[in-house]
């Protein structure tokens, strides 16, 4: 079954409709085949952390998206541990001349380890990173 990685701008812009992805994210959600997402607990901190002041509405809706992927059977959380931040900190502190964040970092790592080349974003990072980004496609 096909695995996509879904990065914190895909998950904000699909809970927030006045973000300028959301009708993207909706629209590659709806018509995406069916396969199973895979995101960290990295992903999810910062979603929460960016949705923590937008409100009573969309903090709730943060905090159901968060506890339903870790429990979604269709959805896999990669827990944050000591040796995955280590490792992003290595991918971190190498690339001076990106502005990749730690998030960014782990990220790569995880996609990489699990041989995943589409990523549910829009950051140009994951391009940088050679990735596909989904959200920057059509």
């Amino acid at each position: 079954m096909r695995m996509l990685f879904a990065d914190t701008n895909y998950l904000v812009a699909l809970l927030n409709p006045k973000d300028d992805l959301h009708e993207k994210a909706c629209g590659i959600s709806r018509d995406m085949p069916r396969c199973r997402i895979l995101t960290t607990d990295f992903v999810l901190v910062e979603m929460l952390r960016l949705l923590a002041k937008a409100g009573p509405i969309l903090r709730q809706k943060a905090t159901e998206a968060a506890k339903r992927f870790r429990t979604d059977p269709n959805s896999e959380v990669v827990p944050a541990s000591r040796i995955l931040f280590d490792r992003a900190l290595e991918i971190y502190a190498s690339h001076q001349d990106k502005a990749w964040d730690i998030v960014d970092c782990a990220s790569l790592i995880t996609m990489h380890d699990r041989g995943i080349t589409e990523a549910l974003t829009h950051d140009e990072h994951f391009v940088q990173m050679g990735f596909r980004a989904l959200l920057r496609e059509g």
